[in-house]
């Protein structure tokens, strides 16, 4: 389950973060997870409840953003959105493409008080 390692990782940044700013804990914590990240959600909630107990972000408010993935067909230029990783452009039913969006993993902002 490497959803726990991303969690411990999420973790370390707002350790670092209160430290670089003084703060005694982080209150809020927003994520952006793009569906191609190859994270189950389920276990990344269940990590996250696991590993956050004594922590400093015990008691502060996730909010996760989902990034549709979309990727650029290389054929035709097409883009579009990809429900699974080996998709076929819908234009010209090509399978040669570019993911330009859906693998992110992003600590967008951290509330720290």
């Amino acid at each position: 389950m490497h959803e726990l390692s991303i969690v411990l990782n999420i973790l370390e940044i707002a350790e670092h973060q209160l430290k670089e700013h003084a703060g005694n804990k982080v209150d809020a914590i927003e994520l952006e997870i793009g569906t191609m990240a190859g994270i189950e959600m389920d276990a990344f909630h269940f990590a996250w409840d696991a590993a956050l107990p004594g922590s400093v972000l015990e008691r502060c408010k996730l909010t996760i953003h989902s990034v549709d993935a979309k990727a650029l067909c290389s054929e035709c230029g097409y883009m579009y959105r990809m429900l699974e990783h080996y998709m076929a452009c819908p234009a010209c039913g090509s399978f040669r493409n570019s993911m330009i969006q859906g693998k992110e993993l992003k600590v967008n902002s951290l509330e720290i008080i």
